[in-house]
């Protein structure tokens, strides 16, 4: 860790201290105001950025912090998102997959944030506007774009109006010791707010953090490569996804070489899970080399499931089944409740679309009484799931 020299100049009229080119400090401007060109000034001009306990940045301009180099930001107080609705509704940086929007943006190279302080998205505002209207993009709480050498450690984040953190077109990215917890203080439902979501990148490692979350904890979205999870607390959830894929017309999407291990899952839809679309004018791709590991499930609906007709239904299902390949997916280790005796299903489109999936050391059960139950079909299963699942059907 860097020996930061005492503060001593201000610049410019932004509430910025900075000391010889090595530190700059960052302190609110006062209530009402915008501390986002603070805060840009200071990540551009310095090396470290502090923001200092006790300080509440208001940002309410969105936040362009790509293309840097070698940059830490000390974030030990908070950073807290105005929730402007009309704002970031129309100035958002926007992405096309999924049709995503994000406050902030940070890229470059041998970038890091940590302090242990907080950044607040102030969902709330946001979560009931959704209930209202369900066709509003809502910022993503950070991104990281086009970035190589990412070190995320040690800080908390609240409030996501969607998704907490983005991964997108990115190398080298490491996430470690945080926080999330997105809650609602009314009827309306924390929604779409999944932990991470790995877009076109390579080598992500996330471990040791806790997730309350509304959606997907983590999910390996199109062309997520050579990936580690590992010691994650998911609550809530909608469980570690790899997908949904091929959801796009003319686009293959590959999912490979993932490893997602001691996961305490709990309160969630699902566990462990697979999902792929199907349907008439879908994209198609190939999911390899993924492995489910010692998973820890509390009170879970689905802890574990392939999914190859993902938001498609029966008919249009048989009639165009899934042109997402599945080749070598092991789920291994998997303990715990199920809240419902359908605690398994595995079912695969025809035609060979998915091999090599291995089911291993097995010990759940149901939080009521009677035995738990397992389907699957069009899949030949390795391992010792015979005994739970019988013999598939296959096409």
């Amino acid at each position: 860790m860097r020996n930061f020299i005492p503060l001593v100049a201000l610049v410019s009229c932004c509430a910025v201290s900075v000391s010889a080119a090595v530190s700059c400090t960052v302190t609110a401007a006062g209530a009402g105001k915008d501390d986002a060109p603070a805060l840009l000034a200071a990540v551009q001009a310095c090396p470290t950025t502090i923001i200092p306990t006790g300080t509440t940045l208001n940002i309410s301009t969105r936040l362009d912090m790509t293309g840097l180099s070698n940059k830490e930001i000390k974030l030990q107080g908070t950073i807290r998102f105005n929730p402007n609705i009309p704002y970031w509704s129309g100035n958002g940086f926007s992405y096309p997959f999924q049709t995503q929007v994000t406050f902030w943006q940070l890229g470059g190279s041998n970038l890091r944030i940590d302090g242990g302080g907080t950044l607040d998205g102030a969902g709330q505002a946001w979560y009931d506007a959704f209930n209202k209207n369900s066709s509003l993009l809502r910022p993503i709480l950070l991104t990281i774009y086009k970035a190589q050498n990412v070190v995320i450690e040690g800080i908390n984040m609240i409030n996501s109006p969607e998704w907490f953190n983005f991964v997108n077109e990115g190398t080298g990215i490491t996430y470690n010791l945080l926080n999330l917890s997105a809650v609602s203080t009314s009827k309306n439902l924390a929604k779409n707010t999944d932990g991470w979501d790995i877009y076109r990148s390579d080598s992500v490692t996330i471990t040791n953090c806790n997730i309350n979350n509304g959606d997907d904890c983590v999910a390996f979205k199109p062309n997520a490569t050579n990936i580690l999870v590992n010691n994650l607390l998911c609550n809530g959830s909608h469980g570690i996804s790899v997908g949904s894929l091929g959801q796009y017309p003319g686009v293959y999407d590959i999912v490979e070489n993932v490893v997602a291990s001691n996961i305490r899952i709990s309160n969630a839809e699902n566990g462990a899970r697979v999902k792929a679309w199907a349907g008439k004018n879908v994209g198609s791709g190939i999911v390899k080399n993924v492995t489910f590991s010692g998973f820890t499930q509390t009170n879970n609906a689905n802890p574990v499931i392939i999914d190859q007709c993902y938001e498609t239904s029966a008919s249009a299902c048989s009639q165009y089944p899934s042109n997402t390949y599945i080749n070598g997916v092991t789920f291994n280790g998997m303990v715990g409740t199920s809240s419902k005796k359908a605690a398994g299903s595995l079912l695969c489109s025809p035609d060979n679309r998915c091999a090599n999936v291995a089911v291993n050391n097995f010990n759940l059960t149901y939080v009521k009484k009677g035995n738990l139950t397992y389907t699957c079909q069009n899949v030949a299963l390795t391992g010792n799931a015979a005994s739970l699942f019988g013999t598939c059907t296959t096409t």
